[in-house]
């Protein structure tokens, strides 16, 4: 358990998974997905979390409307397998760590059809009033990211 607001390993964590298909303009010259557009498939996984998380097809705005941004502070990827257009691919999300200030979501990505681990990643955030001051996770936030 984390000091503060905390989270435990041992809990099963929220998990929401999307499904898509890969479009021809995330793919490079080569013909496979560019590593950049992994890092909107994570948005899209968070988007998606949110939303299934606080019941509502609002999701992540509903942070928003109350005042508070969860701003990105880092970013981890590991590419694993090559995707290419015309591939689904399927992308878990969940919370892995919550701090008082921040938390950490984690991603995996992989084919839809054989469920092949193509890339994994997590991305770190940091709590903001509308001030764009630094806050702590408001407590009704933080039940929701804890699960």
């Amino acid at each position: 358990m984390q000091e503060g607001i905390g989270w435990s390993m041992e809990r099963k964590p929220f998990v929401v998974e999307t499904t898509f298909p890969v479009r021809y303009v995330e793919t490079d010259a080569m013909g496979i997905v560019h590593h950049s557009v992994y890092l909107a498939w994570f948005e899209e996984g968070r988007s998606a979390w949110f939303r299934e998380r606080l019941n509502d097809p609002r999701g992540y705005a509903l942070v928003e409307e109350d005042g508070y941004f969860f701003a990105v502070t880092g970013v981890n990827a590991r590419y694993i397998a090559p995707v290419r257009f015309g591939d689904r691919v399927s992308v878990r999300t969940w919370v892995s760590a919550v701090r008082s200030r921040g938390f950490t979501a984690s991603y995996q990505v992989s084919n839809a059809e054989t469920g092949v681990l193509l890339a994994k990643g997590s991305t770190t955030h940091v709590c903001l009033n509308r001030h764009g001051k630094v806050v702590a996770i408001p407590p009704h936030w933080a039940a929701k990211l804890l699960g």
